[in-house]
């Protein structure tokens, strides 16, 4: 029941969101801290739609002031939702190029100054990663990737692709990995709580030094960490629902 309320429910607050913002965003188009704003509306009200609970904890090492390449890992079509919490200050996302062809979403994805990247094209691909490498050394900007370049539906992360690493390794600016709690594969839409999910921060990887030799080196470092911090979080949340059935009162009324 709360499933056929919820669903409509997201897609009209998806479409609503997308349709002030392009308008928002019409008087000051392509600024860079536009993703930031939008993410955080689409996740403030979107996982309370939902019935998530959600806690993002920062790292105390992250470097706020300076540019960086976030590494995400990449769910389901609520990530918009989920991790548009934790996008930081003056932060641009690599997306898809089928994105702009979504109504309305399409057309605030692109005035936010998001970057659309065609991986069909290598020759467009390529040209799309020197641009986001220039904006990480020029414009002061970081660019949040998830790295998978697909959803992994909520199982263990898929190999990296090499793209954001290269970016970061050129522009020598750090990693930061945001991993996400295994959420997708246990939300269910139709309880009032529908689940829990916590986003942790990372601290950066530096890439100074670093050249394209270190790439499948760093990509390793990367995903180990973020694959164990996701095991982590995974298994305190199932320790809490746990605790939460046991301490859960009992119904010892019997009927005469």
């Amino acid at each position: 029941m709360l499933y056929t309320i919820r669903v409509p429910l997201i897609v009209l607050y998806f479409l609503l969101v997308a349709a002030l913002g392009t308008i928002a965003c019409l008087v000051r188009p392509f600024n860079p801290d536009n993703t930031r704003i939008f993410a955080h509306i689409y996740s403030w009200l979107g996982i309370r739609l939902l019935g998530m609970k959600l806690t993002v904890t920062k790292s105390e090492n992250q470097n706020k002031d300076k540019p960086a390449v976030y590494i995400v890992n990449h769910q389901d079509n609520f990530d918009l939702f989920v991790c548009g919490a934790a996008v930081p200050k003056r932060t641009v996302t690599v997306g898809k190029k089928s994105l702009k062809y979504l109504p309305l979403f399409g057309q605030l994805y692109w005035l936010a100054g998001n970057v659309f990247i065609d991986r069909k094209n290598k020759s467009s691909s390529s040209a799309t990663l020197e641009a986001s490498t220039h904006a990480l050394q020029q414009k002061n900007t970081s660019i949040w990737v998830f790295a998978e370049g697909t959803r992994n539906r909520g199982e263990n992360m898929l190999p990296f692709k090499n793209g954001a690493f290269k970016m970061a390794i050129e522009a020598q600016v750090p990693i930061i990995p945001i991993c996400v709690s295994s959420y997708a594969k246990h939300l269910n839409l139709n309880k009032w709580h529908s689940g829990d999910v916590l986003i942790q921060t990372l601290p950066p990887l530096s890439t100074q030094g670093l050249n394209t030799e270190d790439l499948e080196a760093l990509k390793e470092q990367c995903w180990n960490q973020m694959m164990k911090t996701i095991e982590e979080m995974d298994l305190k949340i199932s320790n809490q629902e746990t605790i939460s059935k046991k301490t859960q009162p009992i119904d010892t009324q019997q009927n005469i």
